[in-house]
């Protein structure tokens, strides 16, 4: 459990396309080469520490034919930002996928002190 020692804690969230590959016959959508894919998501403002990350997906179109295979996961979260991870494999058809994430972490309180 992430224990948050602050009296102002921050929520970010958004929505973001991760890769349109039907429109262009990309890997993802020709069911070879590269099957993951990595996309950087930086915070409207940053926390004091690495904030709680969750990530979902919220539209998905696949391939009615084939098996749907997917893991999705937040890694390298830091203060200012975080790195969405998609992966699919075998036969999976993947024409597009958007992933939604929430942040949850400590904030600078205007009563803070710098002593730095």
């Amino acid at each position: 459990m992430k224990r948050i020692n602050s009296h102002c804690i921050g929520v970010d969230q958004g929505s973001t396309i991760l890769f349109s590959d039907f429109e262009h016959g990309g890997e993802m959508w020709a069911g070879s080469g590269a099957r993951s894919t990595r996309s950087t998501v930086t915070f409207s403002q940053p926390f004091t520490a690495p904030p709680s990350v969750h990530v979902s997906i919220s539209m998905w179109d696949l391939d009615q034919k084939t098996n749907f295979r997917a893991d999705i996961s937040s890694e390298d979260v830091t203060e200012t930002g975080f790195v969405i991870l998609f992966k699919t494999w075998g036969d999976t058809r993947v024409a597009r996928i958007r992933a939604d994430w929430t942040a949850i972490g400590p904030l600078r309180h205007e009563d803070d002190w710098d002593l730095g």
